[in-house]
């Protein structure tokens, strides 16, 4: 009998939050087939699906036990405000599209991760953990966030990419780069460190189901 429990890791880029998890089968959707290879690559046993992460949640959400959403998170960023030039954007909807639906149609334990955005969130999160803010149907402990010295900052040169690559435990060759980004150490900046995605997948393990709720906000036009 298959004990296992059945994960959808959405967004999966290279599956840091997914290192370290045991005893459970893993479906991975990545819209990007260089950084779905890496990670099948790094997971071999993993189903990984190249595609559109809310299409496949809409369609195969009541197939799995758990599911971990990790939108992208460059135009939430607070990176979109203090950097010199002029990135002024939208941000990109699909992180609260996510956690609505999930609230709503979905029956299972379900977490969506984020950065801590430039704007007051418009859903309060579950939990706040390092540079991670946190959306789920169960609790959330606090753990010490692994957070080496300039993770964040850190440029793009060769050994910066690889004292992130040997902090994260990810490691393949080359680099690899997003469409419209040409640091080749943003990939790996993406990654939710292995021990935090095991610390998270325990705390879903809890029978306890929480709910979260929208800021009420009144909104006059003059």
């Amino acid at each position: 009998m298959n004990t296992k429990k059945k994960a959808l890791n959405l967004c999966a880029g290279l599956g840091g939050n997914r290192k370290n998890w045991k005893n459970v089968e893993v479906t991975a959707v990545e819209l990007d087939p260089k950084i779905a290879k890496v990670y099948q690559d790094l997971y071999p046993h993993d189903i990984v699906v190249i595609g559109d992460a809310m299409e496949y949640l809409k369609k195969h959400r009541n197939e799995f036990d758990f599911v971990w959403f990790s939108p992208p998170c460059q135009k939430h960023s607070r990176m979109m405000k203090a950097t010199r030039h002029d990135v002024a954007d939208f941000f990109d909807p699909m992180l609260w599209q996510a956690i609505i639906f999930l609230q709503h149609f979905y029956k299972g334990k379900w977490i969506v991760e984020n950065v801590k955005p430039y704007y007051e969130p418009l859903i309060k999160p579950t939990a706040i953990l390092g540079r991670h803010y946190f959306w789920s149907n169960f609790d959330i402990s606090n753990i010490d966030v692994p957070s080496p010295k300039g993770f964040i900052t850190s440029g793009s040169s060769k050994e910066s990419v690889q004292s992130m690559k040997d902090w994260l435990g990810i490691h393949y060759d080359g680099n690899i780069y997003y469409k419209d980004n040409h640091c080749p150490a943003q990939v790996l900046r993406n990654c939710v460190h292995p021990k935090l995605g095991e610390h998270v997948l325990k705390c879903s393990e809890s029978k306890k189901i929480i709910s979260i709720k929208s800021e009420q906000q009144v909104i006059e036009f003059n």
